[in-house]
């Protein structure tokens, strides 16, 4: 009966951590949900070595914690570089970042509300992109610079916030192989 318990909880966590990584496309921390949830799987069934049961290490809950951080630091490294290539200052860098979470969430929403689930992934992708551009050209709009200038910061936001998404989405699936992986091999 423990078995069956700890492999429904063993499923429902991996397709918990799935929703979690989705949860990326709205410029919200969904990586960081992976290692908790394992962390909750490690504590509620340990592995027991003298039983060979089923369980998860406390090794694989520091892996996730690991690479949910690689995450983290390959979007904002990313994202941060895609503008400063293009000469952008810290403001228009800083407000790129503001203005793609903002409007990812409201792309998500409006999209969302129009057709369920596909709308609302688009709606965040299209969202935190034109927040980005948005965030970069008000930025060197700010400080003053040319018309040109501050559409080369804008575009150069949009393409580091795509390939910084993109990292910290690869990095979620490979998180997703990895809790898998524990929690059933």
């Amino acid at each position: 009966m423990m078995d069956l318990t700890y492999y429904l909880l063993a499923t429902l966590a991996v397709l918990v951590s799935i929703l979690l990584w989705l949860t990326n496309l709205l410029s919200l921390p969904g990586n960081w949900g992976i290692p908790i949830v394992a962390l909750g799987l490690a504590w509620g069934f340990p592995i027991d070595a003298t039983t060979g049961g089923p369980g998860i290490g406390w090794d694989s809950v520091g892996v996730l914690f690991g690479l949910a951080l690689l995450g983290e630091v390959l979007e904002f490294v990313a994202g941060a570089a895609g503008a400063a290539k293009q000469g952008a200052s810290r403001r228009a860098i800083a407000l790129s970042l503001v203005g793609s979470f903002a409007v990812s969430l409201l792309g998500a929403i409006l999209l969302g509300g129009l057709i369920p689930i596909v709308g609302a992934l688009l709606g965040a992708v299209i969202g935190g992109g034109a927040g980005a551009w948005c965030g970069a050209y008000l930025g060197e709009m700010w400080k003053g610079r040319s018309a040109p200038e501050r559409m080369a910061a804008g575009r150069g936001a949009v393409i580091g916030r795509v390939l910084g998404t993109v990292s910290k989405l690869l990095v979620g699936a490979v998180m997703i192989g990895v809790i898998s992986a524990a929690a059933f091999i």
